[in-house]
């Protein structure tokens, strides 16, 4: 009777605990249930110096944008990139390469996809300067700001499901300060030499193994 008791509590416990992860962060709507995450839905891991962050992209959110990431990704592109802006209760953003000969391969700019998700809690996205002028910058909501980047054109195509803790713990120590321009002519030895204590990508891989899952982390 007490190892049944106790394995009854401990089952207990554990569906507590999945449903209040399930609070943090919403569940994507192209959801269904008793299906897989959206077609063709796969896994990115971006180890960090804070700690190991799982991303999962949707193509069918906003198809160009996952495109030209997932080809970033394969490419090394983000390894070594600077979380240069740090907005408190905005967003974090990255992904100018360390080195300017590399992040020029990568000028070229793509076309805008339509806004189908909103720009919730972490919730990943690609920066822009305009109309299709998305390259290789990404963004990070900290809170829900659907209200004011979704009407401007912002198109997630994925989101953080797990490790948003150390994404809320990237330094905000220099906010705003760096210079893109000149992040993009010196790389990350102006960086270093400016900015020392700047959080970062180590590496960037694809999960090539996993499928998705429901897990959200908080």
């Amino acid at each position: 009777m007490n190892r049944r008791r106790t394995r009854m509590l401990s089952l207990l416990a554990a569906l507590c605990l999945a449903g209040c992860a399930g609070d943090v962060l919403e569940s994507p709507k192209v959801r269904s249930a008793g299906s897989k995450a959206a077609e063709g839905s796969y896994l990115v891991t971006l180890e960090t110096t804070r700690g190991e962050v799982v991303v999962e992209v949707f193509p069918g959110w906003a198809p160009k944008g996952a495109e030209r990431f997932r080809e970033l990704v394969e490419d090394g592109f983000y390894d070594g990139c600077r979380f240069f802006r740090v907005v408190p209760g905005f967003v974090v953003q990255f992904g100018i390469n360390g080195d300017p000969v590399v992040h020029a391969k990568w000028n070229d700019k793509i076309a805008d996809d339509p806004v189908t998700q909103s720009n919730k809690r972490g919730t990943l996205t690609f920066a822009t300067s305009g109309p299709d002028s998305r390259t290789t910058q990404l963004f990070i909501s900290l809170k829900d700001n659907g209200s004011s980047l979704d009407g401007q054109g912002f198109s997630p195509f994925a989101r953080v499901v797990s490790g948003m803790q150390y994404i809320d713990e990237i330094t905000a120590e220099y906010g705003e300060r760096p210079d893109q321009g000149a992040i993009e002519r010196d790389g990350n030895s102006y960086l270093e030499q400016n900015f020392p204590n700047l959080d970062y990508v180590k590496a960037a891989t694809i999960n090539e193994s996993d499928d998705g899952d429901d897990t959200i982390g908080n």
